[in-house]
């Protein structure tokens, strides 16, 4: 018995569609599937489980983490709360924190280059923080801008019990480009040493030319940006390698807690205009 698909148009008549036509897309089909496995993995953990974990529990995935760091790391312990997190977000909920392998790279140039004044773009709930702070030099002070005022309650638990106080670890909750333009007046800081943007990707180049409309980046300030191959920032990116105002560098590796997925880092030393 021969198989007979039909597509009806507009005008009530219907008209064959061949099988083979429909088996022809079936390859392509598969490749895509198979192509971007991880990303349609990465879209189960962090969206459809969330959302039902979301329903089920009644609270959401960050006090859903807090709660688990209560019960499995030690109190004050910074590299237990970074341990119990990459847990979490591998083996638990996906939770997309810098991560311990893009960590190392955050990690070498706190330690390298000691910095005084460091800013934060994109709390989250505390992970990137309480891995700044535990590498600053005594005396510096970490300045985290969070514009989520829940993720910022729960990022301020999780950096107090990492043992962090206010004048080592400052929460500031509000809008990125509303904080930037009162980092001096606001905050007294003359100078950043060090920016770390891990916030709303297609905010990375209007806040990297606020930072340097403000005056705060002298030679030899120092940006990293997360994500940069993906989700991405392109505009970002081609702004940095044609502005002459940064010599940068590129540390290719893979989405935190995802090997099949590739992204990158950007770090930025500022030399000013030419």
């Amino acid at each position: 018995m021969t198989v007979q698909l039909y597509l009806r148009r507009s005008s009530g008549r219907s008209e064959m569609v061949s099988p083979a036509i429909v088996l022809a897309f079936v390859p392509l089909l598969v490749t895509l599937i198979i192509r971007y496995r991880y990303h349609f993995l990465l879209l189960y953990r962090a969206v459809l489980v969330r959302m039902v974990l979301d329903c089920t529990t009644g609270i959401s995935r960050e006090e859903r983490a807090f709660q688990y760091l209560l019960t499995h790391s030690l109190p004050g312990d910074p590299d237990s709360i970074l341990d119990t997190f990459d847990h979490w977000s591998s083996r638990v909920e996906y939770m997309s924190n810098i991560g311990p392998k893009k960590g190392k790279v955050l990690d070498r140039l706190i330690t390298d280059n000691t910095p005084l004044t460091v800013l934060e773009l994109g709390t989250h709930c505390g992970y990137s923080a309480v891995r700044i702070a535990r590498g600053l030099p005594l005396g510096a002070r970490l300045y985290s801008v969070e514009m989520d005022e829940c993720n910022a309650a729960i990022a301020e638990k999780v950096i107090r019990l990492a043992g962090f106080d206010d004048d080592t670890v400052e929460l500031i909750v509000s809008p990125s480009e509303e904080v930037i333009p009162q980092l001096r007046e606001r905050f007294g800081i003359e100078r950043l040493d060090f920016v770390f943007m891990d916030h709303w990707k297609r905010c990375y180049l209007r806040d990297l030319q606020l930072l340097e409309g403000s005056g705060l980046l002298g030679k030899g300030s120092i940006i990293l940006a997360d994500n940069i191959i993906f989700p991405g920032a392109p505009h970002f990116l081609r702004y940095v390698k044609s502005s002459g105002l940064y010599q940068h560098r590129i540390h290719q590796a893979t989405l935190e807690y995802f090997r099949g997925i590739r992204d990158g880092m950007a770090e930025l030393t500022f030399i000013g205009t030419k």
